[in-house]
This record gives structure tokens, sequence and C-alpha cells, in this order.
């Protein structure tokens, strides 16, 4: 299978470099020093599976250098997919899958919107990985996952394929019975996780452990779940203690990329997290005080980092 990795970070880097290592044609977007160091020296992942290093690298700086594939992995934080979705056409031809891998509900529609329905199917991963410099992944926490499916939640050949392209890489992947119940039982996890550890700038061994942040994050994930089930998504109704135990199952320092992103003054992917609660909240009537809270105060580090 020939894919595309549009955008080479902790996600699109590690997953990539998992397919490559196992026989793929993989070329990766990517961009200054980053491109540099892959086309030099190769993707280096540090992983607590086993480092690794894929070497040569097949890597580009525009799409159009690369061409229609036949899977485009889109690994770019949540709040750039619709840009990216402008940016990847040159790789989109008729019988291209486009598979988004970002935190949040949103993406899916967003690719549809500029590539349109045929194309995207629904994705996302579990993983804790991040970039350490450039051409160096590290995968730090959970055994990554990856889980697919038609939007229409039907068997196609097509997600049958990249079921076995990832099995046959040793990434462990799913599935989907129902792709927006996965979509938003991650969105459930990761919204409440990223506010709460982003507002108290703790890592989870601190956020789990004290009884006043831990309720916190209860509630927020409550929220969550009680909006999921207005907007007529049905999720199991032991939803949140899974989402508990999940932040349990972390290394006492781990972090979300949003946290790391607000805390280093960058960009984050508030909007697509904690706002998208808040935005999907007022279009169904429910009331989310915690996640409202949580927005209003990192909005304003939000708006500071992209000089708003």
């Amino acid at each position: 299978m020939r894919i595309a990795i549009f955008g080479t970070g902790g996600v699109g880097g590690y997953f990539g470099a998992r397919l490559a290592q196992a026989g793929e044609d993989v070329t990766f977007v990517a961009r200054g020093e980053h491109l540099q160091a892959l086309r030099k020296s190769g993707l280096r992942v540090d992983s607590i599976n086993g480092d690794f290093l894929v070497q040569p690298v097949k890597a580009a700086s525009e799409p159009s250098e690369i061409g229609p594939v036949d899977l485009v992995i889109v690994g770019v934080k949540a709040w750039q997919v619709s840009g990216a979705a402008r940016a990847m056409k040159p790789l989109v031809g008729p019988v291209t899958t486009v598979l988004p891998l970002q935190n949040g509900v949103d993406a899916p529609s967003q690719l549809s919107a500029e590539l349109g329905n045929e194309s995207v199917i629904g994705g996302l991963c579990k993983i804790v990985s991040f970039i350490v410099g450039p051409g160096h992944i590290r995968h730090a926490g959970f055994e990554p996952l990856v889980v697919v499916g038609e939007l229409d939640n039907r068997r196609s050949e097509r997600v049958q394929k990249i079921h076995e392209m990832f099995t046959k890489a040793g990434v462990k992947v799913t599935i989907a019975a129902d792709i927006q119940v996965a979509l938003w039982t991650k969105f459930l996890f990761i919204s409440a996780f990223s506010g709460v550890g982003a507002l108290t700038g703790e890592a989870a061994g601190k956020v789990r452990s004290s009884p006043e942040t831990r309720a916190l994050l209860m509630r927020a994930m409550e929220e969550v779940y009680a909006l999921a089930h207005v907007r007529r998504i049905s999720l199991p109704e032991d939803s949140v203690e899974k989402a508990l135990a999940s932040v349990d199952a972390l290394p006492d320092d781990a972090t979300s990329s949003m946290q790391r992103d607000i805390a280093d003054g960058r960009p984050s992917e508030l909007e697509s997290q904690t706002g998208a609660v808040v935005r999907l909240a007022g279009e169904s009537g429910v009331a989310v005080p915690t996640h409202e809270s949580i927005y209003g105060v990192l909005q304003q580090l939000e708006m500071k980092a992209r000089q708003v």
C-alpha cells in the first residue's frame, strides 16, 4: 500500500515509522530541520516497546512531490486539520482513503468538507508520543492502538485492508462497531484530562491522586458523557469509570499534547477539545460548567500564544 503521512509529529511519526519498518511504501510530509534529519539520518523512535530506526526514509516537503496515494494518514494537530485538508489535495485521487487520527470529534467532517465524503473514514489512536528533536520521536505511554471505521459503520474492503496493514506492522488495531461511539469515548477521556492537566499544570500522577483534582476530572468526564447522550451518541454506562481507569494507567509524568503546548506558550488544541465541548453543549442545550470554567481560563493563554 502506498501511504503518505501528513503531519510527522508524535502520532504520524510513530505509526508511519511502524508501517515503514514493516515494509510498507511510506512517504513522510515534513519541513525544515525535521525534513532534513529524516533525509540524512532516518527516523529514530524511542519506544517503551523497544527502540528502532527507520533508514532510509522517503520524505517530501510538499504533497505535490508525492502525488496520489492509496492512504493518507493525517497526523497534524486538530486545529490544523482544515488547512491540512486543503494542502493534501495533491495526495488524494479517486481511490485514496484519508484516515484522521486527531483528538476530538471534528476531523472527519472537516476533511470531508474539502475532500468529499467518499474519501474520508473515521479514526483515532491511543498513544503518548511526541517529537524529541528533528527526526526523533519518543513513545512514552500506552500500548499503541488505532481504531478505524467507515463513517456509516459499514464493513468495507478498504477498512479491512487498513486493519490488515496495521496488524502486519505489529500495531494493535480494531474496526469500530460504531465509529462515533469510539470517537466520543476518546473525546470524553482526552478533553477532561487535557483540560484539567493544562489548568493545574500537573501531570497524571498528581491529578489523579489529589481528591480535588480527581473530582474535577470526574465532573468534566460526566459532562461529556451527558452531552454525548443528548447528541444521540450511545456511550456505554461505564464510560466515565473506564476513562478514569485509563488515567490511572498512565505514567506518573504523563501529560497531554494540549497541556504541553499551553505550558510552552504554543497554539494548542484547546478549541478542538475543551472549546468543542462548550460549543457542542451550547448547540445542544446542555450545561457544562466545568468545561466552561476551564475554557474561560485557558482561552486567555491560547489567545496570547496566537497573538490575538
